[in-house]
């Protein structure tokens, strides 16, 4: 209807008014109110989630309307808590809340796009060539694959179609595992419970060829490290509600509101019921402001904190006053009673080997493991016992791995001794490492009493407790006499109030109080004082000192596994609730095993040369005490000793392809795995980690998807871009005044070693920018797949509310895709192969068994090489590269003929995978995939993990533990029997969050009774810790964590990475240049780099690349607030705004984690090249410990163990710019 004739106001009636002329009457139109009327109308309400690792896994309702995404609001339907604890509902921030317009903007990459100038060598070659020999032309010629290596980050892509990008990446990945070996293709995507099947179809389609997974929650720096030395467990923790149940709590390096601001409401609620909370942080971060008390020590310092606060539990709860609660619960969970030997070195008995059965006249009557076997005394018999539950009860007998306080031999019940000090055969003096700096000696001298046995060869032998020495490491006074211990807390000897004082800077009342009430609370309520833990504490380089520090706190106080209690440690979304469901799927572990995986962190620093640039002496950070030799080796040394040990994986892991060494075997007449270790030991076949930058030992193609590791967690970005990538970087560091590896070969430095990087993602990230070929992958929106957290404990869908838009795809299409045309292309050039597989000594398998004394080296001749016990253990599996896609697209027969199962327990799933062939239908195509079920579709790949999954599959949890319980002797079926016939589908989740099953993969309980905590399983039901005791362990007994100083926790302050000195006014502009301590902590406006480009966060925030600085360090340099300012140090620079305030410390600098230069970013003084982002001051610097593997609880496992991506020791210049330069002139490529 038109209503032109509304307009005409020639005859229209004066308006009438009333109030006094406050109003008026009109009748004019007002249509024109529909647009914001029909704002909000929708055809349809869709429940999706955001897979951005945050950890908040929100369930939200998209809003669609003919066919358009219009908004999202959150859900509010999660299952509801008890009367007496708050619901999870609402979650969500406005981040999530501002993702629809991800969905229609101009960041999308709509179709799939190639880097121009190899899509016209690859179109040109693809006239006279077939695909293998086109790109063998482009890729292996030096000239042309410098074409488009040194481009790489400066545009220039071409629009190319689906059947193109397919293409060649399959002839790239047949080429090189041709060439060079299938381990040399890679694949690196983070976090899979954020997007279950998404990471899974990229880690299948890779496991089926042969390439390797390369780790993530360790590269990030997730990965807590004490937490695997503890407890042997990855990462368990408290769902964000148990938070209400603790009656005192401490947050320490965690900022709640802004980083877990969907279970923020829990900390502040809390509050209303009288729990007292603690905030420490040396900045005045959101959560501080719901703090009863502030405690700020100087950032890097929290481990000397932690231990001062040990130090006055163990004095008043454990020495002086003794709490009844905490002593039991350190008798039975802890290894306080282990026996412990000592030696001599250089004249002062230092604390050695627990105190195993092998130590002792006919094993103790131990036949199974009696090296695996730790001992106590018996206070009721005065003998020396093997408890049940240590390690070695767990491999090679069933029964007997539990907590009873029983004898494993007898099963008579004993009562472990916690200290000797009342029935001691002497005190000695036992000396103690000590890194705090010059006010003390680095060796200190402290009373323990001790008691003399007789060991199996005849000689006498000295023993305390772990107890004794703890309590001496802590300098507590008992009146043994001596110094370095402490009559008061004002003593200013290590580890008392006093000394952390002159450390951290907290008031000593302050700590003395804080531990006080901490420990009081705990005895009162048997253990509901919890400590919520982060990225503040676990991304410096000596982490698991602070770590630990604050589990012997919670460990002391008998907290961990009680409701209301213990170790709330979140960073990163890493609880895959599904896991064992999952783990066949990923992994292709269905159709082949094992796998190939890779350490994240030492395959980068290995491969983007970061080690050629270390500085960091290994003698600085070892124990004064360290065997000789010990300091003499790099960190790259002693990566490279790691792997061959088997301790760590290797990628690629020969400098041989593996197919060539089958088919050398094939030859000689030998099974390929005898013929490979007959070639190692005769020095012909050799590790590809002793000579990186060899280029049989590059990798050569490397897959990204659901990760911006180039723009966010690519720890060193210019060392990436200028070695990995061959392209234009801002390296500033000079390799000459760097340390040489002793042990491995040094080459000349090699450039753009990866010949095709492949980039899925929805939006045009660093990453996509640096890529090769880039996939347009769909939003969370478009995508069906599954979504769980750490949070809470539901399990709920991504789901597509609308198609994939353009011509995106899902991951599960799109490497569906590749799979097909890879079958196409590198069938015909491979056909069937078998390849050679090295697996590591793995955490939860025998293998965690290697040596058990001091390790030994078959390369230095020091023991025999034996696979699976001083090197990888070597496995021939057959492949047949016809049938990628066909085992790619069904479930393969092994889950049938071997079964399923996780953390070293195994079930029969026969059933289950039949039941899938009613759900997901059966293959009729003739071939090896005849009469499987399917996995068409990625709901086919989510039906397959829920159906596996003892978590949301009732049966499967019964069975899962029924295996365990025949191990621990003790019934646990009780705990999933309820739920025996409760079976989770995708379509259930798509209706409502289902709340998940109790699962031994786990070691707290799903229940309405008891919020999920960890550790509850261990305590409630004696299921022993995965470490090498059984129990949650003070001590770490390894050869090298004793030579580094961390077999008791330490206080280690941040290493020197001799980053700015070179710098310091080689390049001035006129301004002043300070030195700040440079910490990237996690952001408000943004979720890692996500929504960082996103126009509504953009504009809630400063709209580009800031860093803080404190007003007193501003000053004296000259900045005000909203300065352009340049950030640099040898590894690279970076420009930013300045954000002045008073929250920050002097001394120190922030710049938020994961701010990329794709948006308002100028050009840098120093470098001459755009910006850089905050990863480009830092470099990776891998931890010796971190590296020890084959050892119980110190074996690696996928993200378990193994090094870390730590940065938060960087020192960096800090100055005002003098000109801001945005780099509009030409474009210069490298070398022009």
């Amino acid at each position: 209807m038109s209503h032109f004739l509304d307009r005409l106001k020639f005859f229209s009636k004066p308006a009438e008014s009333f109030s006094n002329g406050h109003g008026t009457v009109v009748d004019e139109d007002r249509t024109w109110e529909n647009a914001y009327r029909q704002r909000w109308q929708h055809d349809k309400i869709v429940r999706s989630t955001h897979g951005v690792n945050c950890t908040g896994s929100c369930s939200w309702k998209v809003y669609v309307k003919n066919g358009l995404i219009t908004w999202e609001t959150q859900q509010t339907d999660y299952p509801r808590t008890r009367p007496d604890l708050p619901n999870h509902e609402p979650r969500g921030c406005p981040r999530g809340a501002s993702y629809s317009w991800y969905v229609y903007s101009a960041q999308r990459v709509k179709y799939p796009m190639v880097r121009g100038r190899l899509m016209e060598m690859w179109r040109e070659a693809r006239k006279t060539m077939d695909p293998v020999t086109a790109w063998d032309w482009i890729s292996q010629d030096p000239v042309r694959s410098q074409q488009y290596k040194s481009i790489r980050g400066l545009g220039g892509f071409v629009r190319a179609t689906w059947e193109e990008s397919n293409e060649i990446i399959a002839a790239a990945n047949a080429l090189t595992i041709k060439k060079y070996g299938p381990d040399r293709i890679v694949g690196f995507s983070p976090i899979p419970a954020m997007s279950m099947v998404s990471y899974a179809s990229g880690t299948r389609y890779l496991s089926l060829i042969g390439g390797v997974a390369l780790s993530f929650y360790d590269w990030y720096c997730d990965l807590p490290p004490a937490s695997p030395q503890v407890w042997g467990e990855q990462t368990d923790v408290p769902e964000s509600a148990d938070w209400y149940n603790s009656t005192y709590l401490m947050v320490w390096g965690s900022n709640v509101p802004m980083t877990r601001t969907p279970d923020a409401h829990f900390y502040t609620e809390v509050r209303y019921k009288g729990t007292k909370t603690v905030a420490i942080s040396p900045d005045y971060g959101e959560m501080v402001k719901f703090g009863d008390i502030w405690l700020a020590p100087k950032q890097g310092t929290d481990a000397a904190l932690a231990l001062a606060m040990g130090h006055v539990i163990l004095k008043e709860f454990h020495s002086e006053g003794q709490s009844a609660y905490f002593r039991d619960y350190a008798r039975q969970y802890t290894d306080f009673p282990m026996l412990v030997l000592l030696k001599e070195h250089n004249g002062t008995l230092v604390p050695d080997y627990f105190l195993r059965a092998s130590h002792l006249d006919n094993n103790l009557d131990e036949t199974n493991n009696p090296e695996w076997k730790t001992l106590v005394i018996d206070e009721t018999t005065g003998a020396i016992t093997a408890p049940a539950g240590s390690i070695g009860f767990r491999w090679g007998e069933s029964g007997k791995w539990n907590l009873e306080q029983k004898a494993g031999g007898s099963g008579a019940p004993i009562v472990p001794m916690l200290s000797m000090i009342n029935d001691s055969d002497a005190v000695t003096e036992v000396g103690f490492a000590y890194f705090g700096g010059k006010d003390a000696s680095d060796m200190l001298l402290r009373k323990v009493p001790v008691k003399t046995i007789r060991l199996a060869d005849g000689t006498t032998g000295l023993v305390t407790t772990v107890f004794d020495l703890t309590l001496a490491n802590y300098g507590i006074d008992r009146g043994l006499g001596g110094e370095n211990v402490a009559e008061s807390y004002d003593d200013d000897v290590p580890y008392t109030p006093a000394w952390q004082e002159k450390h951290t800077g907290v008031k000593r009342a302050d700590v003395i109080t804080v531990a006080r009430q901490f420990a009081e609370n705990a005895d009162q309520t048997r253990g509901k004082s919890m400590v919520i833990v982060g990225a503040g504490l676990n991304h410096w380089y000596h982490m698991d000192m602070t770590y630990r520090g604050i589990i012997n706190m919670l460990m002391m106080c008998g907290c961990i596994g009680q409701s209301g209690g213990g170790w709330a440690h979140y960073v990163g979304q890493e609880k895959l609730r599904p896991q064992t469901g999952w783990t066949p799927l990923a992994f292709a572990q269905d159709w082949v095993r094992p796998m190939r995986q890779m350490n994240g962190t030492s395959f980068f620093y290995a491969h983007t040369s970061q080690w050629r640039h270390e500085k960091l002496e290994t003698g600085d950070i070892a124990s004064p005490s360290a065997a000789g030799g010990t300091g003499d080796l790099t960190l790259l040394d002693y990566n490279a000793k790691a792997e061959r040990m088997g301790w760590l994986p290797s990628a690629p892991q020969l400098q041989t392809n593996p197919l060539e060494v089958a088919k050398a075997a094939a030859a000689a007449g030998q099974k390929p795995a005898a013929y490979a270790l007959d070639q190692i030991k005769a020095g012909q076949l050799q590790f590809s980690c002793d000579d990186p930058d060899n280029p049989a030992n590059f990798p050569r193609n490397m897959f990204v998807w659901r990760s911006n590791i180039l723009g966010s967690s690519g720890k060193g970005h210019e060392y990436f871009l200028k070695y990995l990538l061959g392209t234009q970087n801002g390296l500033l560091s000079d390799e000459d005044d760097c340390l040489t590896p002793k042990q491995v070969k040094v080459r000349p430095a090699a450039e753009g070693k990866l010949d095709l990087l492949v980039v899925l993602d929805f939006r045009m990230s660093t990453t996509c920018l640096y890529g090769d070929v880039v996939l347009p992958t769909a939003t969370w929106y478009e995508k069906d797949d599954l979504n769980t957290s750490d949070m809470h404990p539901f399990i709920h869908p991504l789901s597509e509310a609308v198609q994939p838009l353009w011509q995106s795809k899902s991951d599960w299409e799109i490497y569906k895709g590749i799979a097909e045309k890879f079958s196409e292309i590198g069938g015909e050039l491979l056909g069937t192969q078998q390849d050679i597989i090295l697996t590591p000594l793995m955490h939860d398998t025998p293998g965690e068994l290697g040596q058990p004394f001091d390790p030994k080296d078959w390369r230095a001749g020091e023991c025999e090489a034996i696979p699976g016990k001083t090197m990888p253990n070597m496995t021939v599996v057959e492949r047949n590269y016809r049938d990628v896609y066909k085992k790619f697209t069904s479930i393969g027969p092994l889950l049938e003929t071997i079964g399923n199962g996780g953390k070293g327990i195994s079930w029969k799933t026969g059933h289950e995978v039949d039941v899938l062939r009613g759900i997901n239908r059966t293959v009729l195509d003739e071939g090896v995939s005849k009469g499987q079920p399917r996995l068409d579709t990625a709901i086919d790949a989510a039906e397959m993990i829920l159906s596996l999954a003892p978590e949301t599959n009732g049966h499967v949890a019964v069975k899962a533990w029924a295996a365990l319980s025949s191990i621990t002797g003790r019934d646990h079926t009780h705990l999933a029997l309820p739920r025996e016939h409760d079976s989770i589908r995708f379509r259930d989740v798509q209706a409502q969050p289902r709340k998940i099953i109790s699962s031994p993969t786990w070691s707290g309980l799903e229940s309405e009774e008891v919020s999920y905590t960890a550790g509850y399983t261990n305590v409630h039901e004696l299921i022993p810790w995965r470490t090498l005791t059984g129990r949650q362990q003070f001590y770490q007994d390894h050869l090298w964590m004793r030579d580094f100083g961390e077999g008791l926790c330490v206080y280690k302050p941040a290493i020197n990475t001799k980053t700015t000195e070179a710098l310091l006014g080689t390049k001035p502009n006129g301004n002043k240049e300070l030195a700040l301590n440079f910490l990237t902590p996690h952001q408000k406006w943004g979720i890692h780099s996500t929504y960082s480009d996103n126009l509504r966060m953009l504009t809630l925030s400063r709209g580009g690349p800031h860093v803080w600085l404190s007003e007193t360090d501003a000053q004296a340099a000259g900045i005000v607030d909203n300065d352009w300012i340049e950030v640099f140090n040898v590894n690279g620079s970076l420009t930013a705004r300045a954000i002045v305030s008073q929250r920050i410390p002097a001394g120190m600098t922030m710049m938020y984690h994961a701010q990329e230069k794709i948006i308002n970013v100028p050009g840098a003084e120093m470098t001459g090249k755009r910006g850089g982002i905050h990863n480009s001051v830092t470099r990776a610097v891998p931890k010796p410990t971190h590296m020890i593997g084959g050892y119980a609880q110190l074996a690696y496992g996928f993200n378990y163990y193994g090094t870390v991506g730590s940065n938060r020791d960087e020192f960096v210049l800090v100055r005002k710019m003098n000109k801001v330069d945005w780099l509009e002139g030409p474009l210069q490529e490298q070398g022009a």
